[in-house]
């Protein structure tokens, strides 16, 4: 799927050509032999199929109106096929038809946000609007609501970097958000005795610090530079508003007990290993925030995730990390002091 392409159809011919990209990362191709059915009339699906190559028929199976014919190329095939929900038609290919499928909220979310923001990132990065484009790869921005986004894109600051150099120190106090524009960076954590563990090496398009902000906790980890790059940094008060609260949601505990019986979330526990130990809720994993990094490519992304902690600080800061990486994640709020357990059932 080229985004030329795309160009020709609605609503792509009026997206930015960094939209076009992600549209076409975005889709998936289909292809169709003859005689083969697309969708069915009264189907509720959640896709828009775009006609590339072929002939493909919509057939009403009212009365004895005659199939509508729809060939790529003609102007008919510049919008999705019966578009309407439920169907109205039953769509056969006629032929070997090669046709493009986009889930219909990750294209109205695409479409919204390039509407949105294509302006402002232009004014504000003039003629290398490409990298804010980037970020919308991020299933975190992908979530932020266009009106934040306008915002968002403004009020980051770039700050050049070398390498070696420290960007955050473990123990310190929480200012900013950082992402990485340009250039590495190394993750690290002080053991008790001192050395240093590498929890995590971050990449182009990659943030960090924001589990001081969410927290109101000292650093608990230090990043340091592998190369000269440069960074984009958004102050605490902006982060916390305008890109962290869209991300975090909190439930109450009897939409936490829905999550679990309803939908099967994995229940995780973020505390450290030793306060786990002393008491957490029955059938809970532990994964501490400080190893979130390291281990989140081992869960299971097709589940939601339930996380807790005491007092919901830490789990709000591990429900972002796991939002950066596409997870569904919910917090209980409140952490357990809400839930005011006087027994808790030891996992040790």
């Amino acid at each position: 799927m080229q985004a030329q392409q795309l160009s020709q159809l609605v609503p792509f011919n009026g997206l930015s050509e960094e939209a076009l990209q992600l549209a076409t990362q975005q889709g998936r191709v289909v292809h169709l032999e003859r005689g083969q059915t697309l969708f069915k009339r009264g189907d509720e699906d959640h896709d828009s199929y775009y006609l590339l190559e072929g002939e493909v028929e919509l057939d009403a199976a009212a009365d004895d109106r005659q199939p509508l014919i729809i060939r790529a190329g003609g102007d008919a095939a510049r919008h999705p096929l019966a578009r309407l929900k439920p169907r109205r038609y039953t769509c056969v290919a006629r032929g070997a038809c090669v046709v493009a499928a986009f889930a219909d909220d990750a294209l109205d979310r695409l479409v919204a946000r390039d509407q949105a923001t294509a302006y402002e990132v232009t004014e504000f990065e003039g003629d290398d609007p490409s990298w804010l484009f980037d970020l919308l790869r991020n299933p975190a921005f992908a979530r932020v609501p266009p009106a934040n986004l306008h915002d968002l894109f403004g009020r980051f600051e770039p700050l050049p970097v070398a390498a070696r150099q420290i960007v955050i120190r473990q123990g310190e106090a929480g200012d900013y958000y950082y992402l990485i524009r340009e250039g590495q960076a190394q993750v690290t954590r002080s053991t008790e005795d001192g050395k240093p563990v590498a929890l995590a090496r971050l990449q182009p398009g990659q943030g960090f610090g924001e589990e001081a902000l969410i927290s109101g906790e000292p650093r608990n980890a230090t990043v340091a530079m592998l190369s000269n790059g440069l960074l984009m940094r958004l102050a605490a008060s902006d982060f916390l508003t305008l890109l962290q609260e869209p991300l975090v949601h909190r439930v109450a505990a009897d939409e936490a007990a829905e999550l679990l019986r309803g939908r099967g979330a994995v229940l995780l526990d973020v505390r450290m290993e030793d306060e786990y130990k002393q008491g957490s809720l029955k059938g809970s994993h532990n994964l501490p925030l400080y190893l979130l990094r390291l281990r989140a490519k081992a869960l299971d992304p097709t589940r939601p995730y339930l996380l807790y902690c005491q007092t919901g600080r830490r789990s709000a800061a591990a429900a972002f990390l796991l939002a950066q990486r596409g997870f569904d994640v919910f917090v209980l709020s409140g952490g357990l002091d809400a839930m005011k357990i006087s027994n808790p059932t030891s996992n040790s």
